[in-house]
């Protein structure tokens, strides 16, 4: 690994904008070449270079659910995790919204978040720019949820929350994503996001970088980023040494930015806090870890049973 800081004037931050990286990573999780940078202006981690927007957009159409979930039609205990945690993000936020409230979904998935909404009253939709499980989206699940891109819509306020479920490292610009998701929403309207947190220890140093995560936050850096576009946080839902970040803000018409070149110390000090030995001796981890083998045996047991009542709930009338 070369910890040197590199001047790259061809690839800005896309952050602070910043041109001075500091590669911290040359391998992917499965050991193939992927170069990952950290910006020494603000903190944000990134592929070094960063894909084009045609390469994310041709890479989630036809490669994405094969390459890292091995299915082109969901399986029933993916089907039950979706659900699950749609119905969670759907607890989270519904005292917030107002009945009737547009719901939108960009990178929707099997679309089980955005059914969650829809049979609570919402006027709930998404986009999903993966082809392999629209057909079970639309015709079993009968979630409104269109294959296509963020970028085709339309720049107008009509969405009173947009969500962004673990899609915000996958593109290729996060601030051109943000500004136009700002463009979406109404006054006043919200804007909500999870994603890993690179600053938590929720992998293995060797098994934090693949291709799909083009762009690893903090909740530092992600807030400076929804500032940045013109949000301002509302609610954290999640600790700092949370695996996830999970966040809501709110859409204001201020945009500002607000970066410390102290937090490429601070990021790069939590990513390697643990070695091997470590990480999986934590007393958090190996409860984790025990929790999470008793659920998926649950998962195994329950997940057909679960989908059918699930997918009769659906399409009731």
């Amino acid at each position: 690994m070369n910890s040197e800081q590199t001047q790259h004037p061809e690839n800005q931050c896309d952050l602070c904008g910043g041109s001075t990286f500091e590669e911290i990573g040359n391998r992917d999780r499965r050991g193939d070449e992927l170069h990952t940078g950290i910006c020494t202006g603000c903190g944000l981690v990134a592929h070094m270079p960063v894909p084009s927007e045609e390469e994310v957009s041709a890479y989630y159409a036809e490669q994405y659910r094969r390459d890292y979930h091995g299915e082109s039609t969901p399986s029933t205990r993916r089907i039950m995790r979706a659900w699950r945690n749609g119905d969670r993000i759907l607890k989270q936020l519904f005292s917030r919204l107002d009945k009737g409230a547009k719901v939108f979904e960009v990178g929707a998935g099997i679309g089980c978040t955005v059914k969650s909404f829809e049979l609570q009253g919402f006027n709930a939709s998404g986009i999903e720019p993966n082809k392999d499980f629209n057909a079970f989206t639309r015709e079993q699940l009968k979630a409104s949820v269109e294959n296509c891109n963020l970028y085709d819509l339309p720049a107008e306020p009509t969405y009173d929350v947009v969500l962004l479920i673990h899609v915000i490292e996958h593109f290729s610009s996060p601030t051109r994503a943000l500004n136009h998701i700002h463009s979406l929403i109404n006054e006043d309207g919200y804007f909500y996001v999870e994603c890993p947190n690179i600053a938590a220890p929720f992998a293995t140093y060797d098994r934090l970088f693949h291709y799909a995560h083009i762009y690893n936050f903090t909740p530092a850096t992600l807030i400076a980023l929804a500032k940045k576009c013109g949000f301002e946080l509302v609610s954290q839902f999640t600790d700092e040494n949370h695996p996830d970040i999970h966040m809501l803000f709110r859409k204001v018409e201020e945009k500002s930015l607000e970066v410390s070149p102290e937090e490429a110390e601070h990021t790069k000090a939590a990513i390697h806090r643990y070695n091997m030995l470590t990480y999986h001796l934590r007393p958090a981890y190996i409860v984790r870890r025990i929790n999470k083998v008793l659920s998926y045996l649950g998962e195994f047991l329950l997940a057909r049973v679960f989908v059918k009542g699930m997918l009769k709930h659906c399409n009731k009338g």
